[in-house]
């Protein structure tokens, strides 16, 4: 993570949840919690404040509450924008562990 880009988006819990959002579109607490091994709870609060302030917005599907960014927010394009160009320049090796995550399960029975 880049020192800077915590610097600017307020803390290191608040950048790591952005560039997730900014690579899969959406995501819950949970899910960005178990990719980078934080506590829930942290970021949870890091993304209801980030809603708060009207950069993310989020629905709740079943038990789960998604976020993503407000489309309707002309500074929370502008951050997105700027994070996918931040992600652009992470290594490789970065990339791969955090942000090419599978989406979809798996068909039962299908070899590995």
């Amino acid at each position: 993570m880049n020192p800077v880009l915590e610097a600017v988006l307020g803390n290191r819990t608040a950048a790591w949840a952005l560039l997730f959002l900014a690579a899969y579109g959406e995501g819950h607490a949970n899910r960005i919690a178990g990719t980078y091994d934080l506590a829930v709870s942290v970021v949870r609060d890091q993304l209801l404040r980030l809603e708060a302030h009207g950069v993310l917005v989020s629905r709740t599907v079943g038990r789960a509450r998604v976020f993503r960014f407000n489309d309707r927010n002309p500074t929370a394009r502008n951050v997105r924008g700027f994070l996918r160009t931040e992600l652009d320049l992470l290594p490789e090796s970065d990339v791969r562990r955090y942000f090419r995550q599978r989406q979809r399960p798996r068909r039962t029975g299908k070899p590995l």
